[in-house]
């Protein structure tokens, strides 16, 4: 490198700084040099590196968007086994992956019994719509309900009811696990009454909806709160058949081909 060339990489190193540019300044020297043996235009260059600087930010937004979401584990929807879960529909779930149920507000409510993939089918939503840039929030019903007591209690409600309605997306989970008191059952109530039809809302429950009285012990409010939420909404069934269990039993009890390609036990 000559001393010339090293004086130019500082300036525009300088210039990236002042700019934030971290990207073009880490990526400047090599792709000048891919340009010069590709014998690229001055024009062509100048868009390598512009790309570059974009697709770092656009991976990083991304990242920040996740990280905010708090998911509990990062699963995706390319992870999950369809195969292990006929009742649900892969086409589908690609479909409501593209997004076009947050630009409208519309809920998606998965309903199954404990272990056939709603909070894996849920966080690979979440992710996806991380991916366009949406602000997301991944909270179990209990979690929500606890966060919205204690805001109370410090007389902070006004501000915890604020920020969530400044996400795209919330993922409410594990709705009929813990029933609720009346007063967190309230507010609850009061959180997606206020966010439907301006945040998609994507619900995962183990009841029916006959049953939910089990958890909201108000009827009425029970019944309001179900006609907000299933109003326009997705409603996924993923079945009865554990693919926590299944799976757990084909480790346990291999098939004969697997078997057949474990080593034997030592003598």
């Amino acid at each position: 490198m000559t001393a010339t060339t090293a004086l130019d990489l500082a300036t525009i190193r300088e210039y990236c700084r002042v700019l934030r540019l971290a990207t073009v300044a880490a990526q400047c020297e090599r792709l000048a040099q891919d340009a010069v043996r590709q014998q690229q235009s001055p024009l062509a260059f100048l868009a390598s590196l512009l790309a570059a600087e974009v697709d770092d930010r656009e991976r990083r937004a991304i990242a920040r968007r996740v990280q905010e979401a708090h998911l509990p584990r990062l699963k995706l929807l390319e992870d999950f086994d369809f195969g292990a879960a006929p009742q649900v529909s892969a086409a589908r779930l690609h479909q409501l992956a593209e997004g076009g149920y947050l630009a409208r507000a519309e809920p998606i409510i998965l309903i199954g019994d404990s272990g056939t993939g709603k909070t894996h089918l849920a966080t690979g939503l979440c992710v996806a719509a991380c991916r366009q840039q949406k602000r997301a929030r991944f909270i179990t019903a209990a979690g929500l309900v606890n966060e919205l007591v204690e805001a109370q209690q410090q007389h902070l409600l006004g501000r915890a009811l604020q920020r969530w309605s400044r996400l795209d997306l919330i993922v409410l989970d594990e709705v009929g696990y813990v029933p609720f008191a009346q007063g967190g059952a309230e507010l609850l109530f009061q959180v997606i009454s206020e966010r439907a039809e301006r945040t998609a809302w994507i619900i995962t429950t183990n009841l029916p909806f006959s049953e939910w009285t089990q958890v909201f012990p108000n009827a009425r409010l029970c019944k309001a709160l179900l006609d907000r939420i299933t109003d326009r909404a997705h409603i996924i069934d993923t079945g009865t058949d554990s693919y926590r269990f299944k799976r757990t039993l084909i480790h346990r009890n291999p098939q004969p081909e697997q078997r057949a390609h474990q080593p034997s036990p030592s003598t």
